[in-house]
């Protein structure tokens, strides 16, 4: 199975590692603050979207030629009315324009950690959707993923995840306004 390094040891970083693990792929962790060597394939930046330019200019070179995916929801925390980035773009595409050597993909910031440790949203099996452009590097998340007992689903190019960045944060918001448990969320059903 793939080696992942995840940036992050919070309730995402530890609900994908477990996922992963799971499924047989070797994680290992760094604290968002730094501290570690990135010596995954796949690196997933499990951290909020604040925190990742920091890890770009620190990792930045051990990040060439790795697949990176990004889980943020690049949201205004202080308002949780607005997302931070340029209308039509992404947080994803705003890392990929940082890392033009590294194999950006979006994926887990339409799941909860609650719906990845059960590997359940409701009565149906947890969906990861994955953006990106190079569909190896999609295949490898997703073949981890499904050995790990989650769904994966090719949700197109990286174009996509500002779509998908839209339903994470809409998903987001509907939680917090206590809408939506945060053990719930939106599923796929195929």
């Amino acid at each position: 199975m793939a080696r992942f390094t995840i940036f992050g040891t919070g309730n995402m970083g530890g609900a994908i590692g477990s996922v992963l693990t799971d499924g047989g792929s070797t994680v290992t962790h760094i604290p968002h603050t730094g501290g570690g060597t990135v010596d995954g394939d796949v690196v997933i930046l499990a951290v909020p979207y604040h925190a990742v330019s920091d890890i770009i200019a620190t990792y930045g070179e051990q990040l060439a030629g790795k697949v990176v995916v990004d889980i943020s929801n690049p949201l205004n925390f202080e308002t949780f009315d607005s997302l931070v980035v340029p209308v039509g773009s992404s947080a994803a595409a705003e890392i990929a324009a940082k890392l033009p050597d590294s194999h950006v993909l979006k994926a887990f910031n339409t799941t909860f950690a609650a719906t990845l440790a059960t590997k359940k949203v409701g009565d149906v099996t947890t969906t990861v959707l994955i953006a990106g452009d190079d569909a190896a590097a999609k295949s490898v998340l997703a073949t981890a993923l499904e050995a790990g007992g989650v769904s994966a689903l090719d949700a197109g190019s990286l174009g996509r995840a500002h779509e998908l960045e839209a339903m994470g944060f809409l998903q987001l918001t509907l939680a917090i306004g206590e809408k939506l448990p945060w053990t719930g969320g939106f599923a796929v059903v195929r």
